[in-house]
């Protein structure tokens, strides 16, 4: 379920002439049958509010006084958001003669035609207030106090993202709340400006209104609306026509598949950015400590210890938090089944809350291989909201990638991502003509339309962060993808798990050993191959290839390349 909540306007919205009939509640009650939750935004005191409405137990959260006071309706709770409006704005406004003139515990409001007079007060005072007007009202608020503000803090009592929200409203005052809301829905009777910033306007008005977007949530989870949410979407790239490639915010699964060096992780890189700063929760699943540095999340685990489910969770209970679960504290043969044990916890947190709303996979291949069943674990049978990284999709699991709704290929042609994805989906490859792709560009495809793959330039990470430093540097390769030095007639078996080791043991060999593996161009298929540094790759293969060099000049040059990228352990 993507829609957790329905956030309501109450005057105009919910009610006519202050009133909400009884097929409105009918419908309201029913939305709460299927455990989602109802929060009520109005611009009414809370007291006003409860002596007209006797629906409000229905909703888990009431923000009340346009956003500055925030009630909880079962422990009959009450929270002031906000300092009060001071008091001699009020004396101000009785000795002007304005009337009606009301003050809540925050709020003070009246009427047009006083907003001059309200106006002038608060510039005679030199106060630090701000005046919103709904059809008519006038309400003087402290600065920054909305209907939105008041959501956000009722949505972060319920630990739900505005992502997982769904607002609906008529009015001026309706503009902010319904903005930080996933979806916004303007009645048919609302402002011609905001039926113009909302994503779907509905039929019927009032609560009619209402009880229209309550059928779709109920009936598809707002699935028919899908297509209307394009100020969402997540860009990718561009075309070289200048056409925007972009994937949807929630319910796409992507995989991203390519030959090492690549370029799978500055991609995937790219489009997390975005979805982190827009406020999408996501949880990257780490096998060999790639994404340690990336800026804005909290990294769980390490080389020299694995995270739990339960701290994983914790980080990822509070909707603002991003996770990164580091295996190489994990033995590589047990990465699998901690993968099989996370992932129904994760499940399970989205079925109640909705989140992570992406979950990032590297690796794919290694934690969810074509034996992996989904039978066996408490699953939904679509695993969506997916960023699947791999060098093999053919040897991804089959129930996985049928979610896949968009297929990106780096490297070459980018021709084999979408080879080994067809074959692994028992489908038809689509016809085109590959051609060798250019220097940051890709081949986007969806797999699920008629369209053929095309080629676009991927939009490079805002922050270009420095891959696997810390890993190579001072890590644990494992056994298969760690240097050797046997030297010829393979006399030795000196192992380099990581950087700061190869250079150590570097020092040390004999000249014989380090010119044989240098002549054999081993330094740089290992840079290339196991290190993924395709520049350290490139300058070492340049050494390698300088016939005359010595033992003692072609070291000292490998250990600059390196020291140029990576700062080593003393």
């Amino acid at each position: 379920m993507r829609y957790h909540i329905l956030a309501a306007d109450y005057d105009g919205t919910l009610a006519r002439d202050g009133r909400v009939d009884e097929p409105t509640l009918a419908a309201l009650q029913r939305l709460g049958e299927t455990g989602r939750k109802l929060v009520l935004v109005t611009g009414r005191q809370l007291d006003d509010l409860l002596a007209v409405f006797p629906g409000a137990s229905l909703f888990t959260r009431i923000v009340a006084e346009n956003g500055a006071v925030l009630y909880h309706p079962d422990a009959r709770e009450t929270r002031d958001l906000a300092a009060p409006v001071p008091a001699a704005l009020v004396d101000t406004l009785r000795g002007a003669g304005v009337t009606p003139l009301a003050a809540g515990r925050v709020i003070v409001s009246t009427w047009q035609p006083w907003d001059t007079t309200v106006l002038e007060a608060i510039r005679t005072l030199g106060l630090e207030l701000q005046v919103i007007f709904n059809k008519g009202a006038v309400m003087v608020l402290p600065s920054g106090v909305n209907k939105a503000s008041g959501l956000l803090a009722a949505l972060d009592e319920l630990k739900i993202s505005p992502h997982n929200c769904v607002g609906i409203g008529d009015a001026e005052n309706d503009h902010a709340f319904l903005g930080v809301c996933e979806c916004a829905v303007a009645v048919s009777n609302a402002l011609p400006m905001l039926k113009e910033k909302a994503d779907w306007v509905t039929a019927a008005d009032h609560g009619a209104g209402v009880v229209e977007i309550v059928d779709h949530l109920v009936r598809d989870d707002l699935a028919e609306l899908e297509s209307r949410l394009i100020r969402r979407a997540i860009p990718l790239g561009t075309t070289a026509e200048g056409a925007a490639v972009s994937v949807r915010p929630q319910g796409d699964s992507v995989l991203i598949a390519g030959p090492s060096g690549s370029g799978k992780s500055t991609l995937t890189s790219a489009m997390m950015e975005p979805l982190m700063a827009a406020g999408y929760q996501i949880c990257v699943v780490d096998p060999e400590g790639d994404y340690a540095s990336l800026p804005g999340a909290i990294v769980l685990g390490d080389q020299e210890r694995a995270p739990s489910p339960p701290e994983i969770l914790d980080v990822l209970d509070a909707p603002a938090r991003h996770a990164v679960v580091n295996l190489l504290g994990v033995p590589l043969k047990d990465r699998p089944a901690f993968f099989d044990a996370l992932l129904p916890r994760l499940q399970e947190q989205r079925a109640r809350v909705g989140r992570p709303h992406w979950l990032v996979i590297d690796e794919a291949h290694h934690l969810l291989p074509p034996t992996w069943n989904p039978a066996s674990l408490t699953l939904p049978r679509a695993l969506t909201g997916v960023i699947l990284i791999t060098v093999h999709p053919e040897h991804v699991a089959a129930a996985v990638l049928e979610s896949v709704r968009v297929v990106v290929g780096v490297g070459g042609s980018g021709a084999d991502a979408i080879r080994g994805f067809c074959a692994a989906t028992d489908r038809p490859a689509p016809r085109w003509d590959p051609a060798p792709l250019g220097a940051g560009e890709a081949l986007f495809w969806p797999p699920h339309g008629e369209a053929a793959p095309l080629v676009f330039r991927a939009t490079a990470p805002r922050a270009e962060r420095q891959r696997h430093v810390r890993k190579y540097a001072e890590g644990e390769l494992g056994p298969d993808r760690s240097f050797y030095f046997r030297g010829p007639r393979d006399r030795l078996n000196l192992r380099a798990q990581n950087l700061g080791l190869f250079v150590q043991i570097a020092e040390g060999v004999d000249d014989e050993t380090w010119l044989h593996h240098l002549r054999r161009g081993d330094y740089s298929r290992w840079f290339q191959d196991a290190i993924k540094n395709d520049d350290l790759a490139r300058e070492v293969a340049a050494i390698e290839a300088t016939a005359d060099a010595s033992a003692v000049d072609s070291r000292a040059r490998i250990r600059a390349a390196i020291d140029q990228r990576y700062t080593l352990p003393a």
